[in-house]
């Protein structure tokens, strides 16, 4: 269906009388291609998202500014992640399991914005997030981890 056609390749010249079978052809399906790309991008955008961008002619003009718009969105992600992950406190509200879960998971998400979280560190950051009636379990941990 060529429906990438118009994300792969520059907008064609115009049609012109001299313009070849396969110009125009061409010509028509990147037209298509680029209304349809738009319209796919636009339908899965959420609402409140999509206010904020403005109408592009093409679909690679209207990917690369979500690109660049949600570039700076990725680095403020990263520092809300960072600051949730160094100061998350275990209160009991749940599982001890499902804490270290949670702080797996944010390590793991930092991880895909392109910032990891050495293993090490990430023990260390749930050894910090445990109250002191889990002192005993840490001065364990550490001696364990020293032999």
């Amino acid at each position: 269906m060529d429906l990438d056609l118009a994300l792969l390749n520059d907008k064609p010249a115009a049609i012109t009388n001299s313009s070849s079978a396969d110009e125009k052809f061409f010509h028509k399906a990147w037209e298509r291609s680029n209304r349809l790309s738009l319209m796919f991008m636009q339908m899965n955008i959420a609402n409140n998202i999509k206010s904020t961008i403005p109408q592009k002619e093409s679909a690679r003009e209207y990917l690369k500014f979500v690109e660049e718009r949600f570039r700076s969105a990725d680095k403020s992600l990263t520092g809300t992640l960072m600051a949730e992950l160094t100061t998350m406190k275990f209160d009991g509200s749940h599982s001890m399991q499902n804490h270290i879960i949670e702080m797996t998971n944010i390590a793991t998400r930092l991880q895909t914005l392109g910032m990891k979280v050495d293993d090490s560190f990430l023990v260390q950051f749930i050894l910090n997030s445990l109250p002191p009636e889990y002192g005993p379990f840490q001065i364990n941990y550490y001696t364990i981890k020293d032999k």
